[in-house]
């Protein structure tokens, strides 16, 4: 898969139109055509990978409590899409086993984002590993993290994998920080871009993807920047805005 301009990938899928990390987005983003499809891990309390953004459950589903306190069995239970719209009630949280198998033979890009900065799962660099080596996508796949440590952990693990540092701090010489933790990413947020630390992510060899990005000003921006990647809500708009401007 050849890289042609900036990377638009589905934040959590098509997550304006569908109910976030959820199939029904998934298949949304893919049939948009976006480049890749970013994605949130957290472990069940039978260390079983799950696509979820928050830790507790009350957000996105109809349960409450703890992602880490139920078992993958009593999560899948879980309606997952009724809190965006009722046509989406009684859609299930996706494992992430049955996510790669979903998208193993789509030319999709992932970005998978381990939640450890709240909670440390212990081993879930390991699992998210083995998952990719057993569906043959860690060469398409980028881990990122909040949590320099988790990224580390990740690195120790598997050396090629390409690792993110995930951050919306204003750090001082961020480039350089990202460098030195090794990653070959750096993802930020929209408020910290400008065209400094586009030069120095060039200058460091980093590549410099943006999130959220859904609206048109801030697109064009990113596009103007030439940042190798975006995150995004609205997939098919990006599309859309990046023919114009790429």
């Amino acid at each position: 898969m050849k890289q042609l301009g900036t990377l638009i990938y589905a934040h959590r899928g098509a997550s304006k139109l569908a109910p976030e990390n959820t199939m029904p987005a998934f298949e949304l983003a893919y049939h948009a055509g976006a480049d890749g499809i970013e994605t949130d891990v957290q472990l069940t309390k039978d260390r079983v990978p799950i696509l979820i953004h928050d830790e507790n459950l009350r957000r996105t589903t109809n349960g409450t409590g703890f992602v880490q306190d139920y078992t993958y069995d009593e999560i899948k239970r879980l309606d997952a899409g009724s809190w965006l719209s009722s046509k989406f009630s009684d859609t299930p949280i996706v494992s992430l086993e049955e996510f790669l198998s979903w998208v193993q033979d789509k030319s999709m890009y992932l970005n998978i984002e381990l939640k450890t900065k709240v909670i440390a799962y212990k081993d879930i660099e390991q699992k998210v590993y083995e998952l990719l080596c057993h569906f043959g996508l860690v060469e398409k796949t980028v881990i990122s993290s909040f949590n320099s440590d988790s990224i580390k952990r990740m690195q120790a693990v598997a050396p090629e994998i390409a690792t993110a540092f995930l951050t919306s701090q204003n750090i001082k010489d961020l480039p350089s920080f990202a460098k030195q933790l090794g990653v070959s990413a750096l993802h930020t947020k929209y408020r910290l871009l400008n065209q400094k630390l586009v030069d120095n992510c060039r200058k460091e060899g980093i590549d410099l993807r943006i999130y959220t990005v859904n609206k048109a000003s801030p697109l064009k921006k990113c596009y103007k920047l030439q940042c190798d990647g975006i995150f995004t809500d609205v997939p098919h708009l990006a599309i859309e805005y990046r023919k114009v401007c790429q």
